[in-house]
């Protein structure tokens, strides 16, 4: 029994290690083989060698460097091979001029690169390459949170609520577009960056959206995919700390997972924003988040203006700052939407101004906004442009349309806890109570 518990312990002690030093290691074999696929399987080679020998031999003294060797070997391992296999026809006392130019340069390459230690420029070439164009948006994601976030596919899966084979097929179908389409495993030249950029942090905040307002299933968040995210905006704004877009990424992740702790009851309903107990926020993170703002204000102001992640993060800076939802300033956050609207204009963009409009003008003000945005096709089936006007209608004094509209929003939401709230909003109008704003 002791050495079964003692065995699960190391295992334990394994999946820990793995999470944390997967990416680096994927990264350093990466760039040895040139080939992100091959880099993956040859890192799992060194974690079944870790799972084979150290519930026996015990862990070693540096787990992550002992991890990193073995890949490494792996790799020189399977680059010889080759080696050999393209100069099997030579006599085996042939000098090195014997080995032909196509062979010899590339295998010299790769030993260079494996007494290199670039840890940094090899994270940074991973998630570039990771989140390249030639991906779609699903295949991007999946594959960033198996090579840089270190989850499991079955773990994916479960964050997504899709089945495991699809996600399978996913990821085996991006490492194999990457491969064929010749994807260097590199950090893009500076012409390129900003456009590659811009998909990267798309990827990074897509899986914390996931995680902070998930889209279906009984749970309202799914933290893992939250601190995943910030794990690697935290990476990203490291790697590349005079990136005002990249700072602005992680300040407004911060900021907004400050709130988690007070987005749910004891009960794990849903608790909105005006409702939420502030002194449970978690102010480490605000402090954080404010202090990325700064960093990206001061980025931005000397460079290239303020992009769309550092505007958002502003915005949820107004939030942070106000000890309680009455004190919120909506005039300066209708101010920043406007410059949003300006940097990155979107159907959802004006429906969460017209949002501050009517919490800075009054419901009268914001209704014709957000009508005029029911003719957009793109929100047809957006649930949260018809729970905007139920709360609109409910504060105009026209509580059955109000609740009406809670109910549409309730049908098309696909989140079992987003469903409970639009709903008990609507049964709230039903019996006559007041609504919270």
């Amino acid at each position: 029994m002791a050495m079964a518990a003692g065995a699960s312990a190391t295992h334990r002690a394994i999946e820990t290690v793995w999470r944390i030093e997967s990416a680096r290691i994927i990264a350093a074999v990466a760039r040895m083989v040139r080939d992100v696929g091959l880099a993956e399987e040859l890192a799992q080679d060194a974690l079944i060698a870790a799972l084979e020998h150290w519930p026996q031999d015990g862990l070693p003294d540096n787990p992550g460097a002992w991890l990193m060797a073995t890949a490494k070997h792996r790799a020189l391992d399977r680059l010889r091979q080759q080696a050999m296999q393209h100069r099997k026809h030579e006599e085996l006392g042939a000098d090195a001029d014997a080995l032909g130019t196509h062979v010899v340069p590339d295998f010299v390459d790769a030993l260079d690169a494996a007494r290199q230690d670039d840890i940094g420029d090899d994270l940074l070439r991973l998630i570039f390459t990771a989140c390249h164009p030639v991906l779609n948006t699903e295949a991007r994601v999946a594959l960033t949170l198996k090579l840089l976030g270190g989850l499991s596919t079955a773990e994916i899966a479960r964050a997504y609520l899709v089945p495991e084979p699809t996600v399978a097929q996913r990821i085996v179908r991006a490492k194999r577009a990457l491969t064929a389409a010749k994807v260097p495993f590199e950090v893009p030249p500076a012409e390129a960056r900003t456009q590659r950029l811009d998909s990267v942090l798309d990827v990074i905040y897509l899986i914390y959206n996931e995680g902070y307002a998930a889209t279906a299933g009984d749970d309202w968040m799914r933290p893992a995919l939250c601190d995943e995210a910030l794990r690697l905006g935290r990476v990203l704004a490291a790697l590349m700390p005079a990136e005002p877009e990249v700072q602005g990424l992680v300040a407004l992740m911060e900021l907004q997972h400050a709130r988690a702790p007070a987005r749910v009851d004891a009960q794990g309903a849903a608790v909105l924003l005006a409702d939420q107990d502030r002194s449970r926020w978690n102010h480490l993170l605000i402090r954080r988040g404010l202090a990325a703002l700064r960093q990206a204000q001061v980025l931005a102001e000397a460079g290239p203006g303020w992009g769309p992640y550092a505007l958002q993060a502003a915005i949820a800076a107004c939030h942070a700052r106000a000890a309680r939802a009455q004190d919120t300033d909506w005039t300066q956050i209708v101010q920043l939407y406007d410059a949003l609207m300006a940097a990155a204009p979107s159907p959802v963009v004006a429906l969460n101004r017209a949002v501050a409009v009517g919490m800075a003008q009054g419901p009268q003000a914001a209704w014709p906004l957000v009508q005029a945005l029911a003719a957009e096709a793109s929100l047809a089936r957006y649930p949260w442009l018809f729970s905007v006007q139920g709360d609109l209608l409910a504060r105009l004094g026209r509580g059955a349309e109000a609740a009406a509209a809670f109910r549409h929003a309730a049908g098309l939401t696909h989140n079992m806890r987003d469903q409970a709230v639009l709903r008990a909003r609507a049964e709230a109008l039903d019996n006559g109570k007041p609504q919270r704003h």
